[in-house]
């Protein structure tokens, strides 16, 4: 089910249609908005990866170890499958390759934010169902840029990713790293993608038993009716709560390992749209669960991570809740082949009690 979990800085105290405090404050002076529907107009940016749909054969180089003078590059070969999702507000890229040191495999996540008219990118590896930090960037005649910060080798570091040279058959793709604050950059993966024939690529899935725990939220996939009872004011002594109801669909995405969910839901406070994805870290056979809202598209963090024992599953993390540290823990229950419960619930004293603020009732749409 949708983890509605804190929905960052709980997405809902002031959802007012737009949702806008789910995320970190944005400026919101007349001035601003008026800017920013006039580049609207004049450019939006949510078509720019159009051109990635589709099947593609790969050829990866990668530099055996950067930031270290070394020249040794490795060489792979696979292929990728781009699609769109979530109405076109973000695309997946589902990549395997093979090479001398083995196989490569990995889901890119493009989310759309249609404020800054900007892309976050988002790299998760097979081996852990890990969400890495967001490459953040646009598209400027043909060429998209994308930066962002991450530590490497124990060091604070700069990193860049290009797209580049697009035509409808080809495109180009390139990451480097930069150690002395963007003044010099060391290119250490290149990427070089060709256009296949066939409408798509076939994958072999990987082999996974039903215990290992990769199928605990197959009994999800499909459409539900969704009613929502909600908590106003968390960790307050409040009792007032408001009622949502709306609509979710889950489906199954990069051969099972992940799952993706769109949720549409209405109610006094205004109209809700997040995605939420969850992938599974086979290595710890728990899943960890993200979501983005429609006006932002920003993969919330820290993701929420855990998982199912006895048909109850129980996903926990640590987030800034009017500026304190608080708990979060969702959990889904009761589960039927057409119904199934779900709560969120915070903790202000290190999991000794927690106060339920989020319940979700799931009815099964049977098409």
């Amino acid at each position: 089910m949708n983890p509605f979990r804190h929905i960052r800085t709980y997405l809902l105290l002031s959802m007012l249609g737009s949702l806008l405090h789910a995320v970190p404050a944005l400026p919101q002076t007349a001035a601003v908005v008026s800017a920013t529907q006039d580049a609207a107009k004049e450019r939006d940016g949510q078509h720019d990866f159009d051109f990635v749909f589709g099947a593609w054969k790969a050829h990866l180089s990668r530099l055996q170890h950067p930031l270290t003078g070394s020249s040794a590059w490795i060489e792979s070969d696979g292929n990728s499958v781009v699609r769109k999702v979530w109405d076109g507000r973000a695309n997946l890229e589902e990549l395997e390759a093979d090479g001398s040191t083995g196989p490569i495999e990995g889901l890119t996540v493009r989310l759309y934010n249609p404020v800054s008219h900007q892309w976050n990118l988002y790299w998760v590896s097979s081996k852990d169902g890990a969400v890495g930090q967001a490459m953040i960037g646009e598209f400027k005649n043909g060429r998209g840029e994308f930066f962002g910060q991450d530590t490497f080798n124990g060091r604070s570091i700069m990193v860049r990713q290009v797209w580049s040279d697009v035509t409808p058959t080809s495109r180009h793709f390139e990451q480097s790293f930069s150690d002395d604050g963007g003044k010099t950059w060391e290119a250490n993966w290149i990427a070089t993608f060709t256009r296949e024939e066939q409408a798509a690529v076939e994958t072999q899935a990987r082999l996974v038993s039903a215990e290992s725990g990769q199928h605990d939220f197959d009994y999800n996939l499909g459409k539900w009716k969704e009613h929502t009872t909600r908590l106003v004011h968390p960790l307050t002594g409040s009792t007032t709560w408001i009622e949502m109801d709306g609509v979710s669909v889950f489906s199954k995405i990069w051969n099972g390992r992940a799952q993706m969910a769109e949720l549409e839901s209405d109610g006094p406070k205004g109209h809700l749209e997040l995605l939420t994805l969850r992938f599974y870290n086979p290595e710890a056979h728990q899943w960890s669960l993200s979501f983005a809202t429609s006006n932002v598209g920003v993969l919330g963090t820290p993701a929420t991570i855990g998982a199912f024992k006895n048909g109850r599953g129980q996903f926990y993390d640590q987030e800034l809740f009017n500026d304190k540290a608080i708990w979060v823990r969702f959990t889904t229950y009761s589960i039927t082949p057409d119904s199934a419960l779900s709560e969120q619930a915070f903790s202000d004293d290190g999991g000794k009690t927690w106060e339920t603020n989020w319940i979700n009732k799931y009815t099964r749409v049977k098409d």
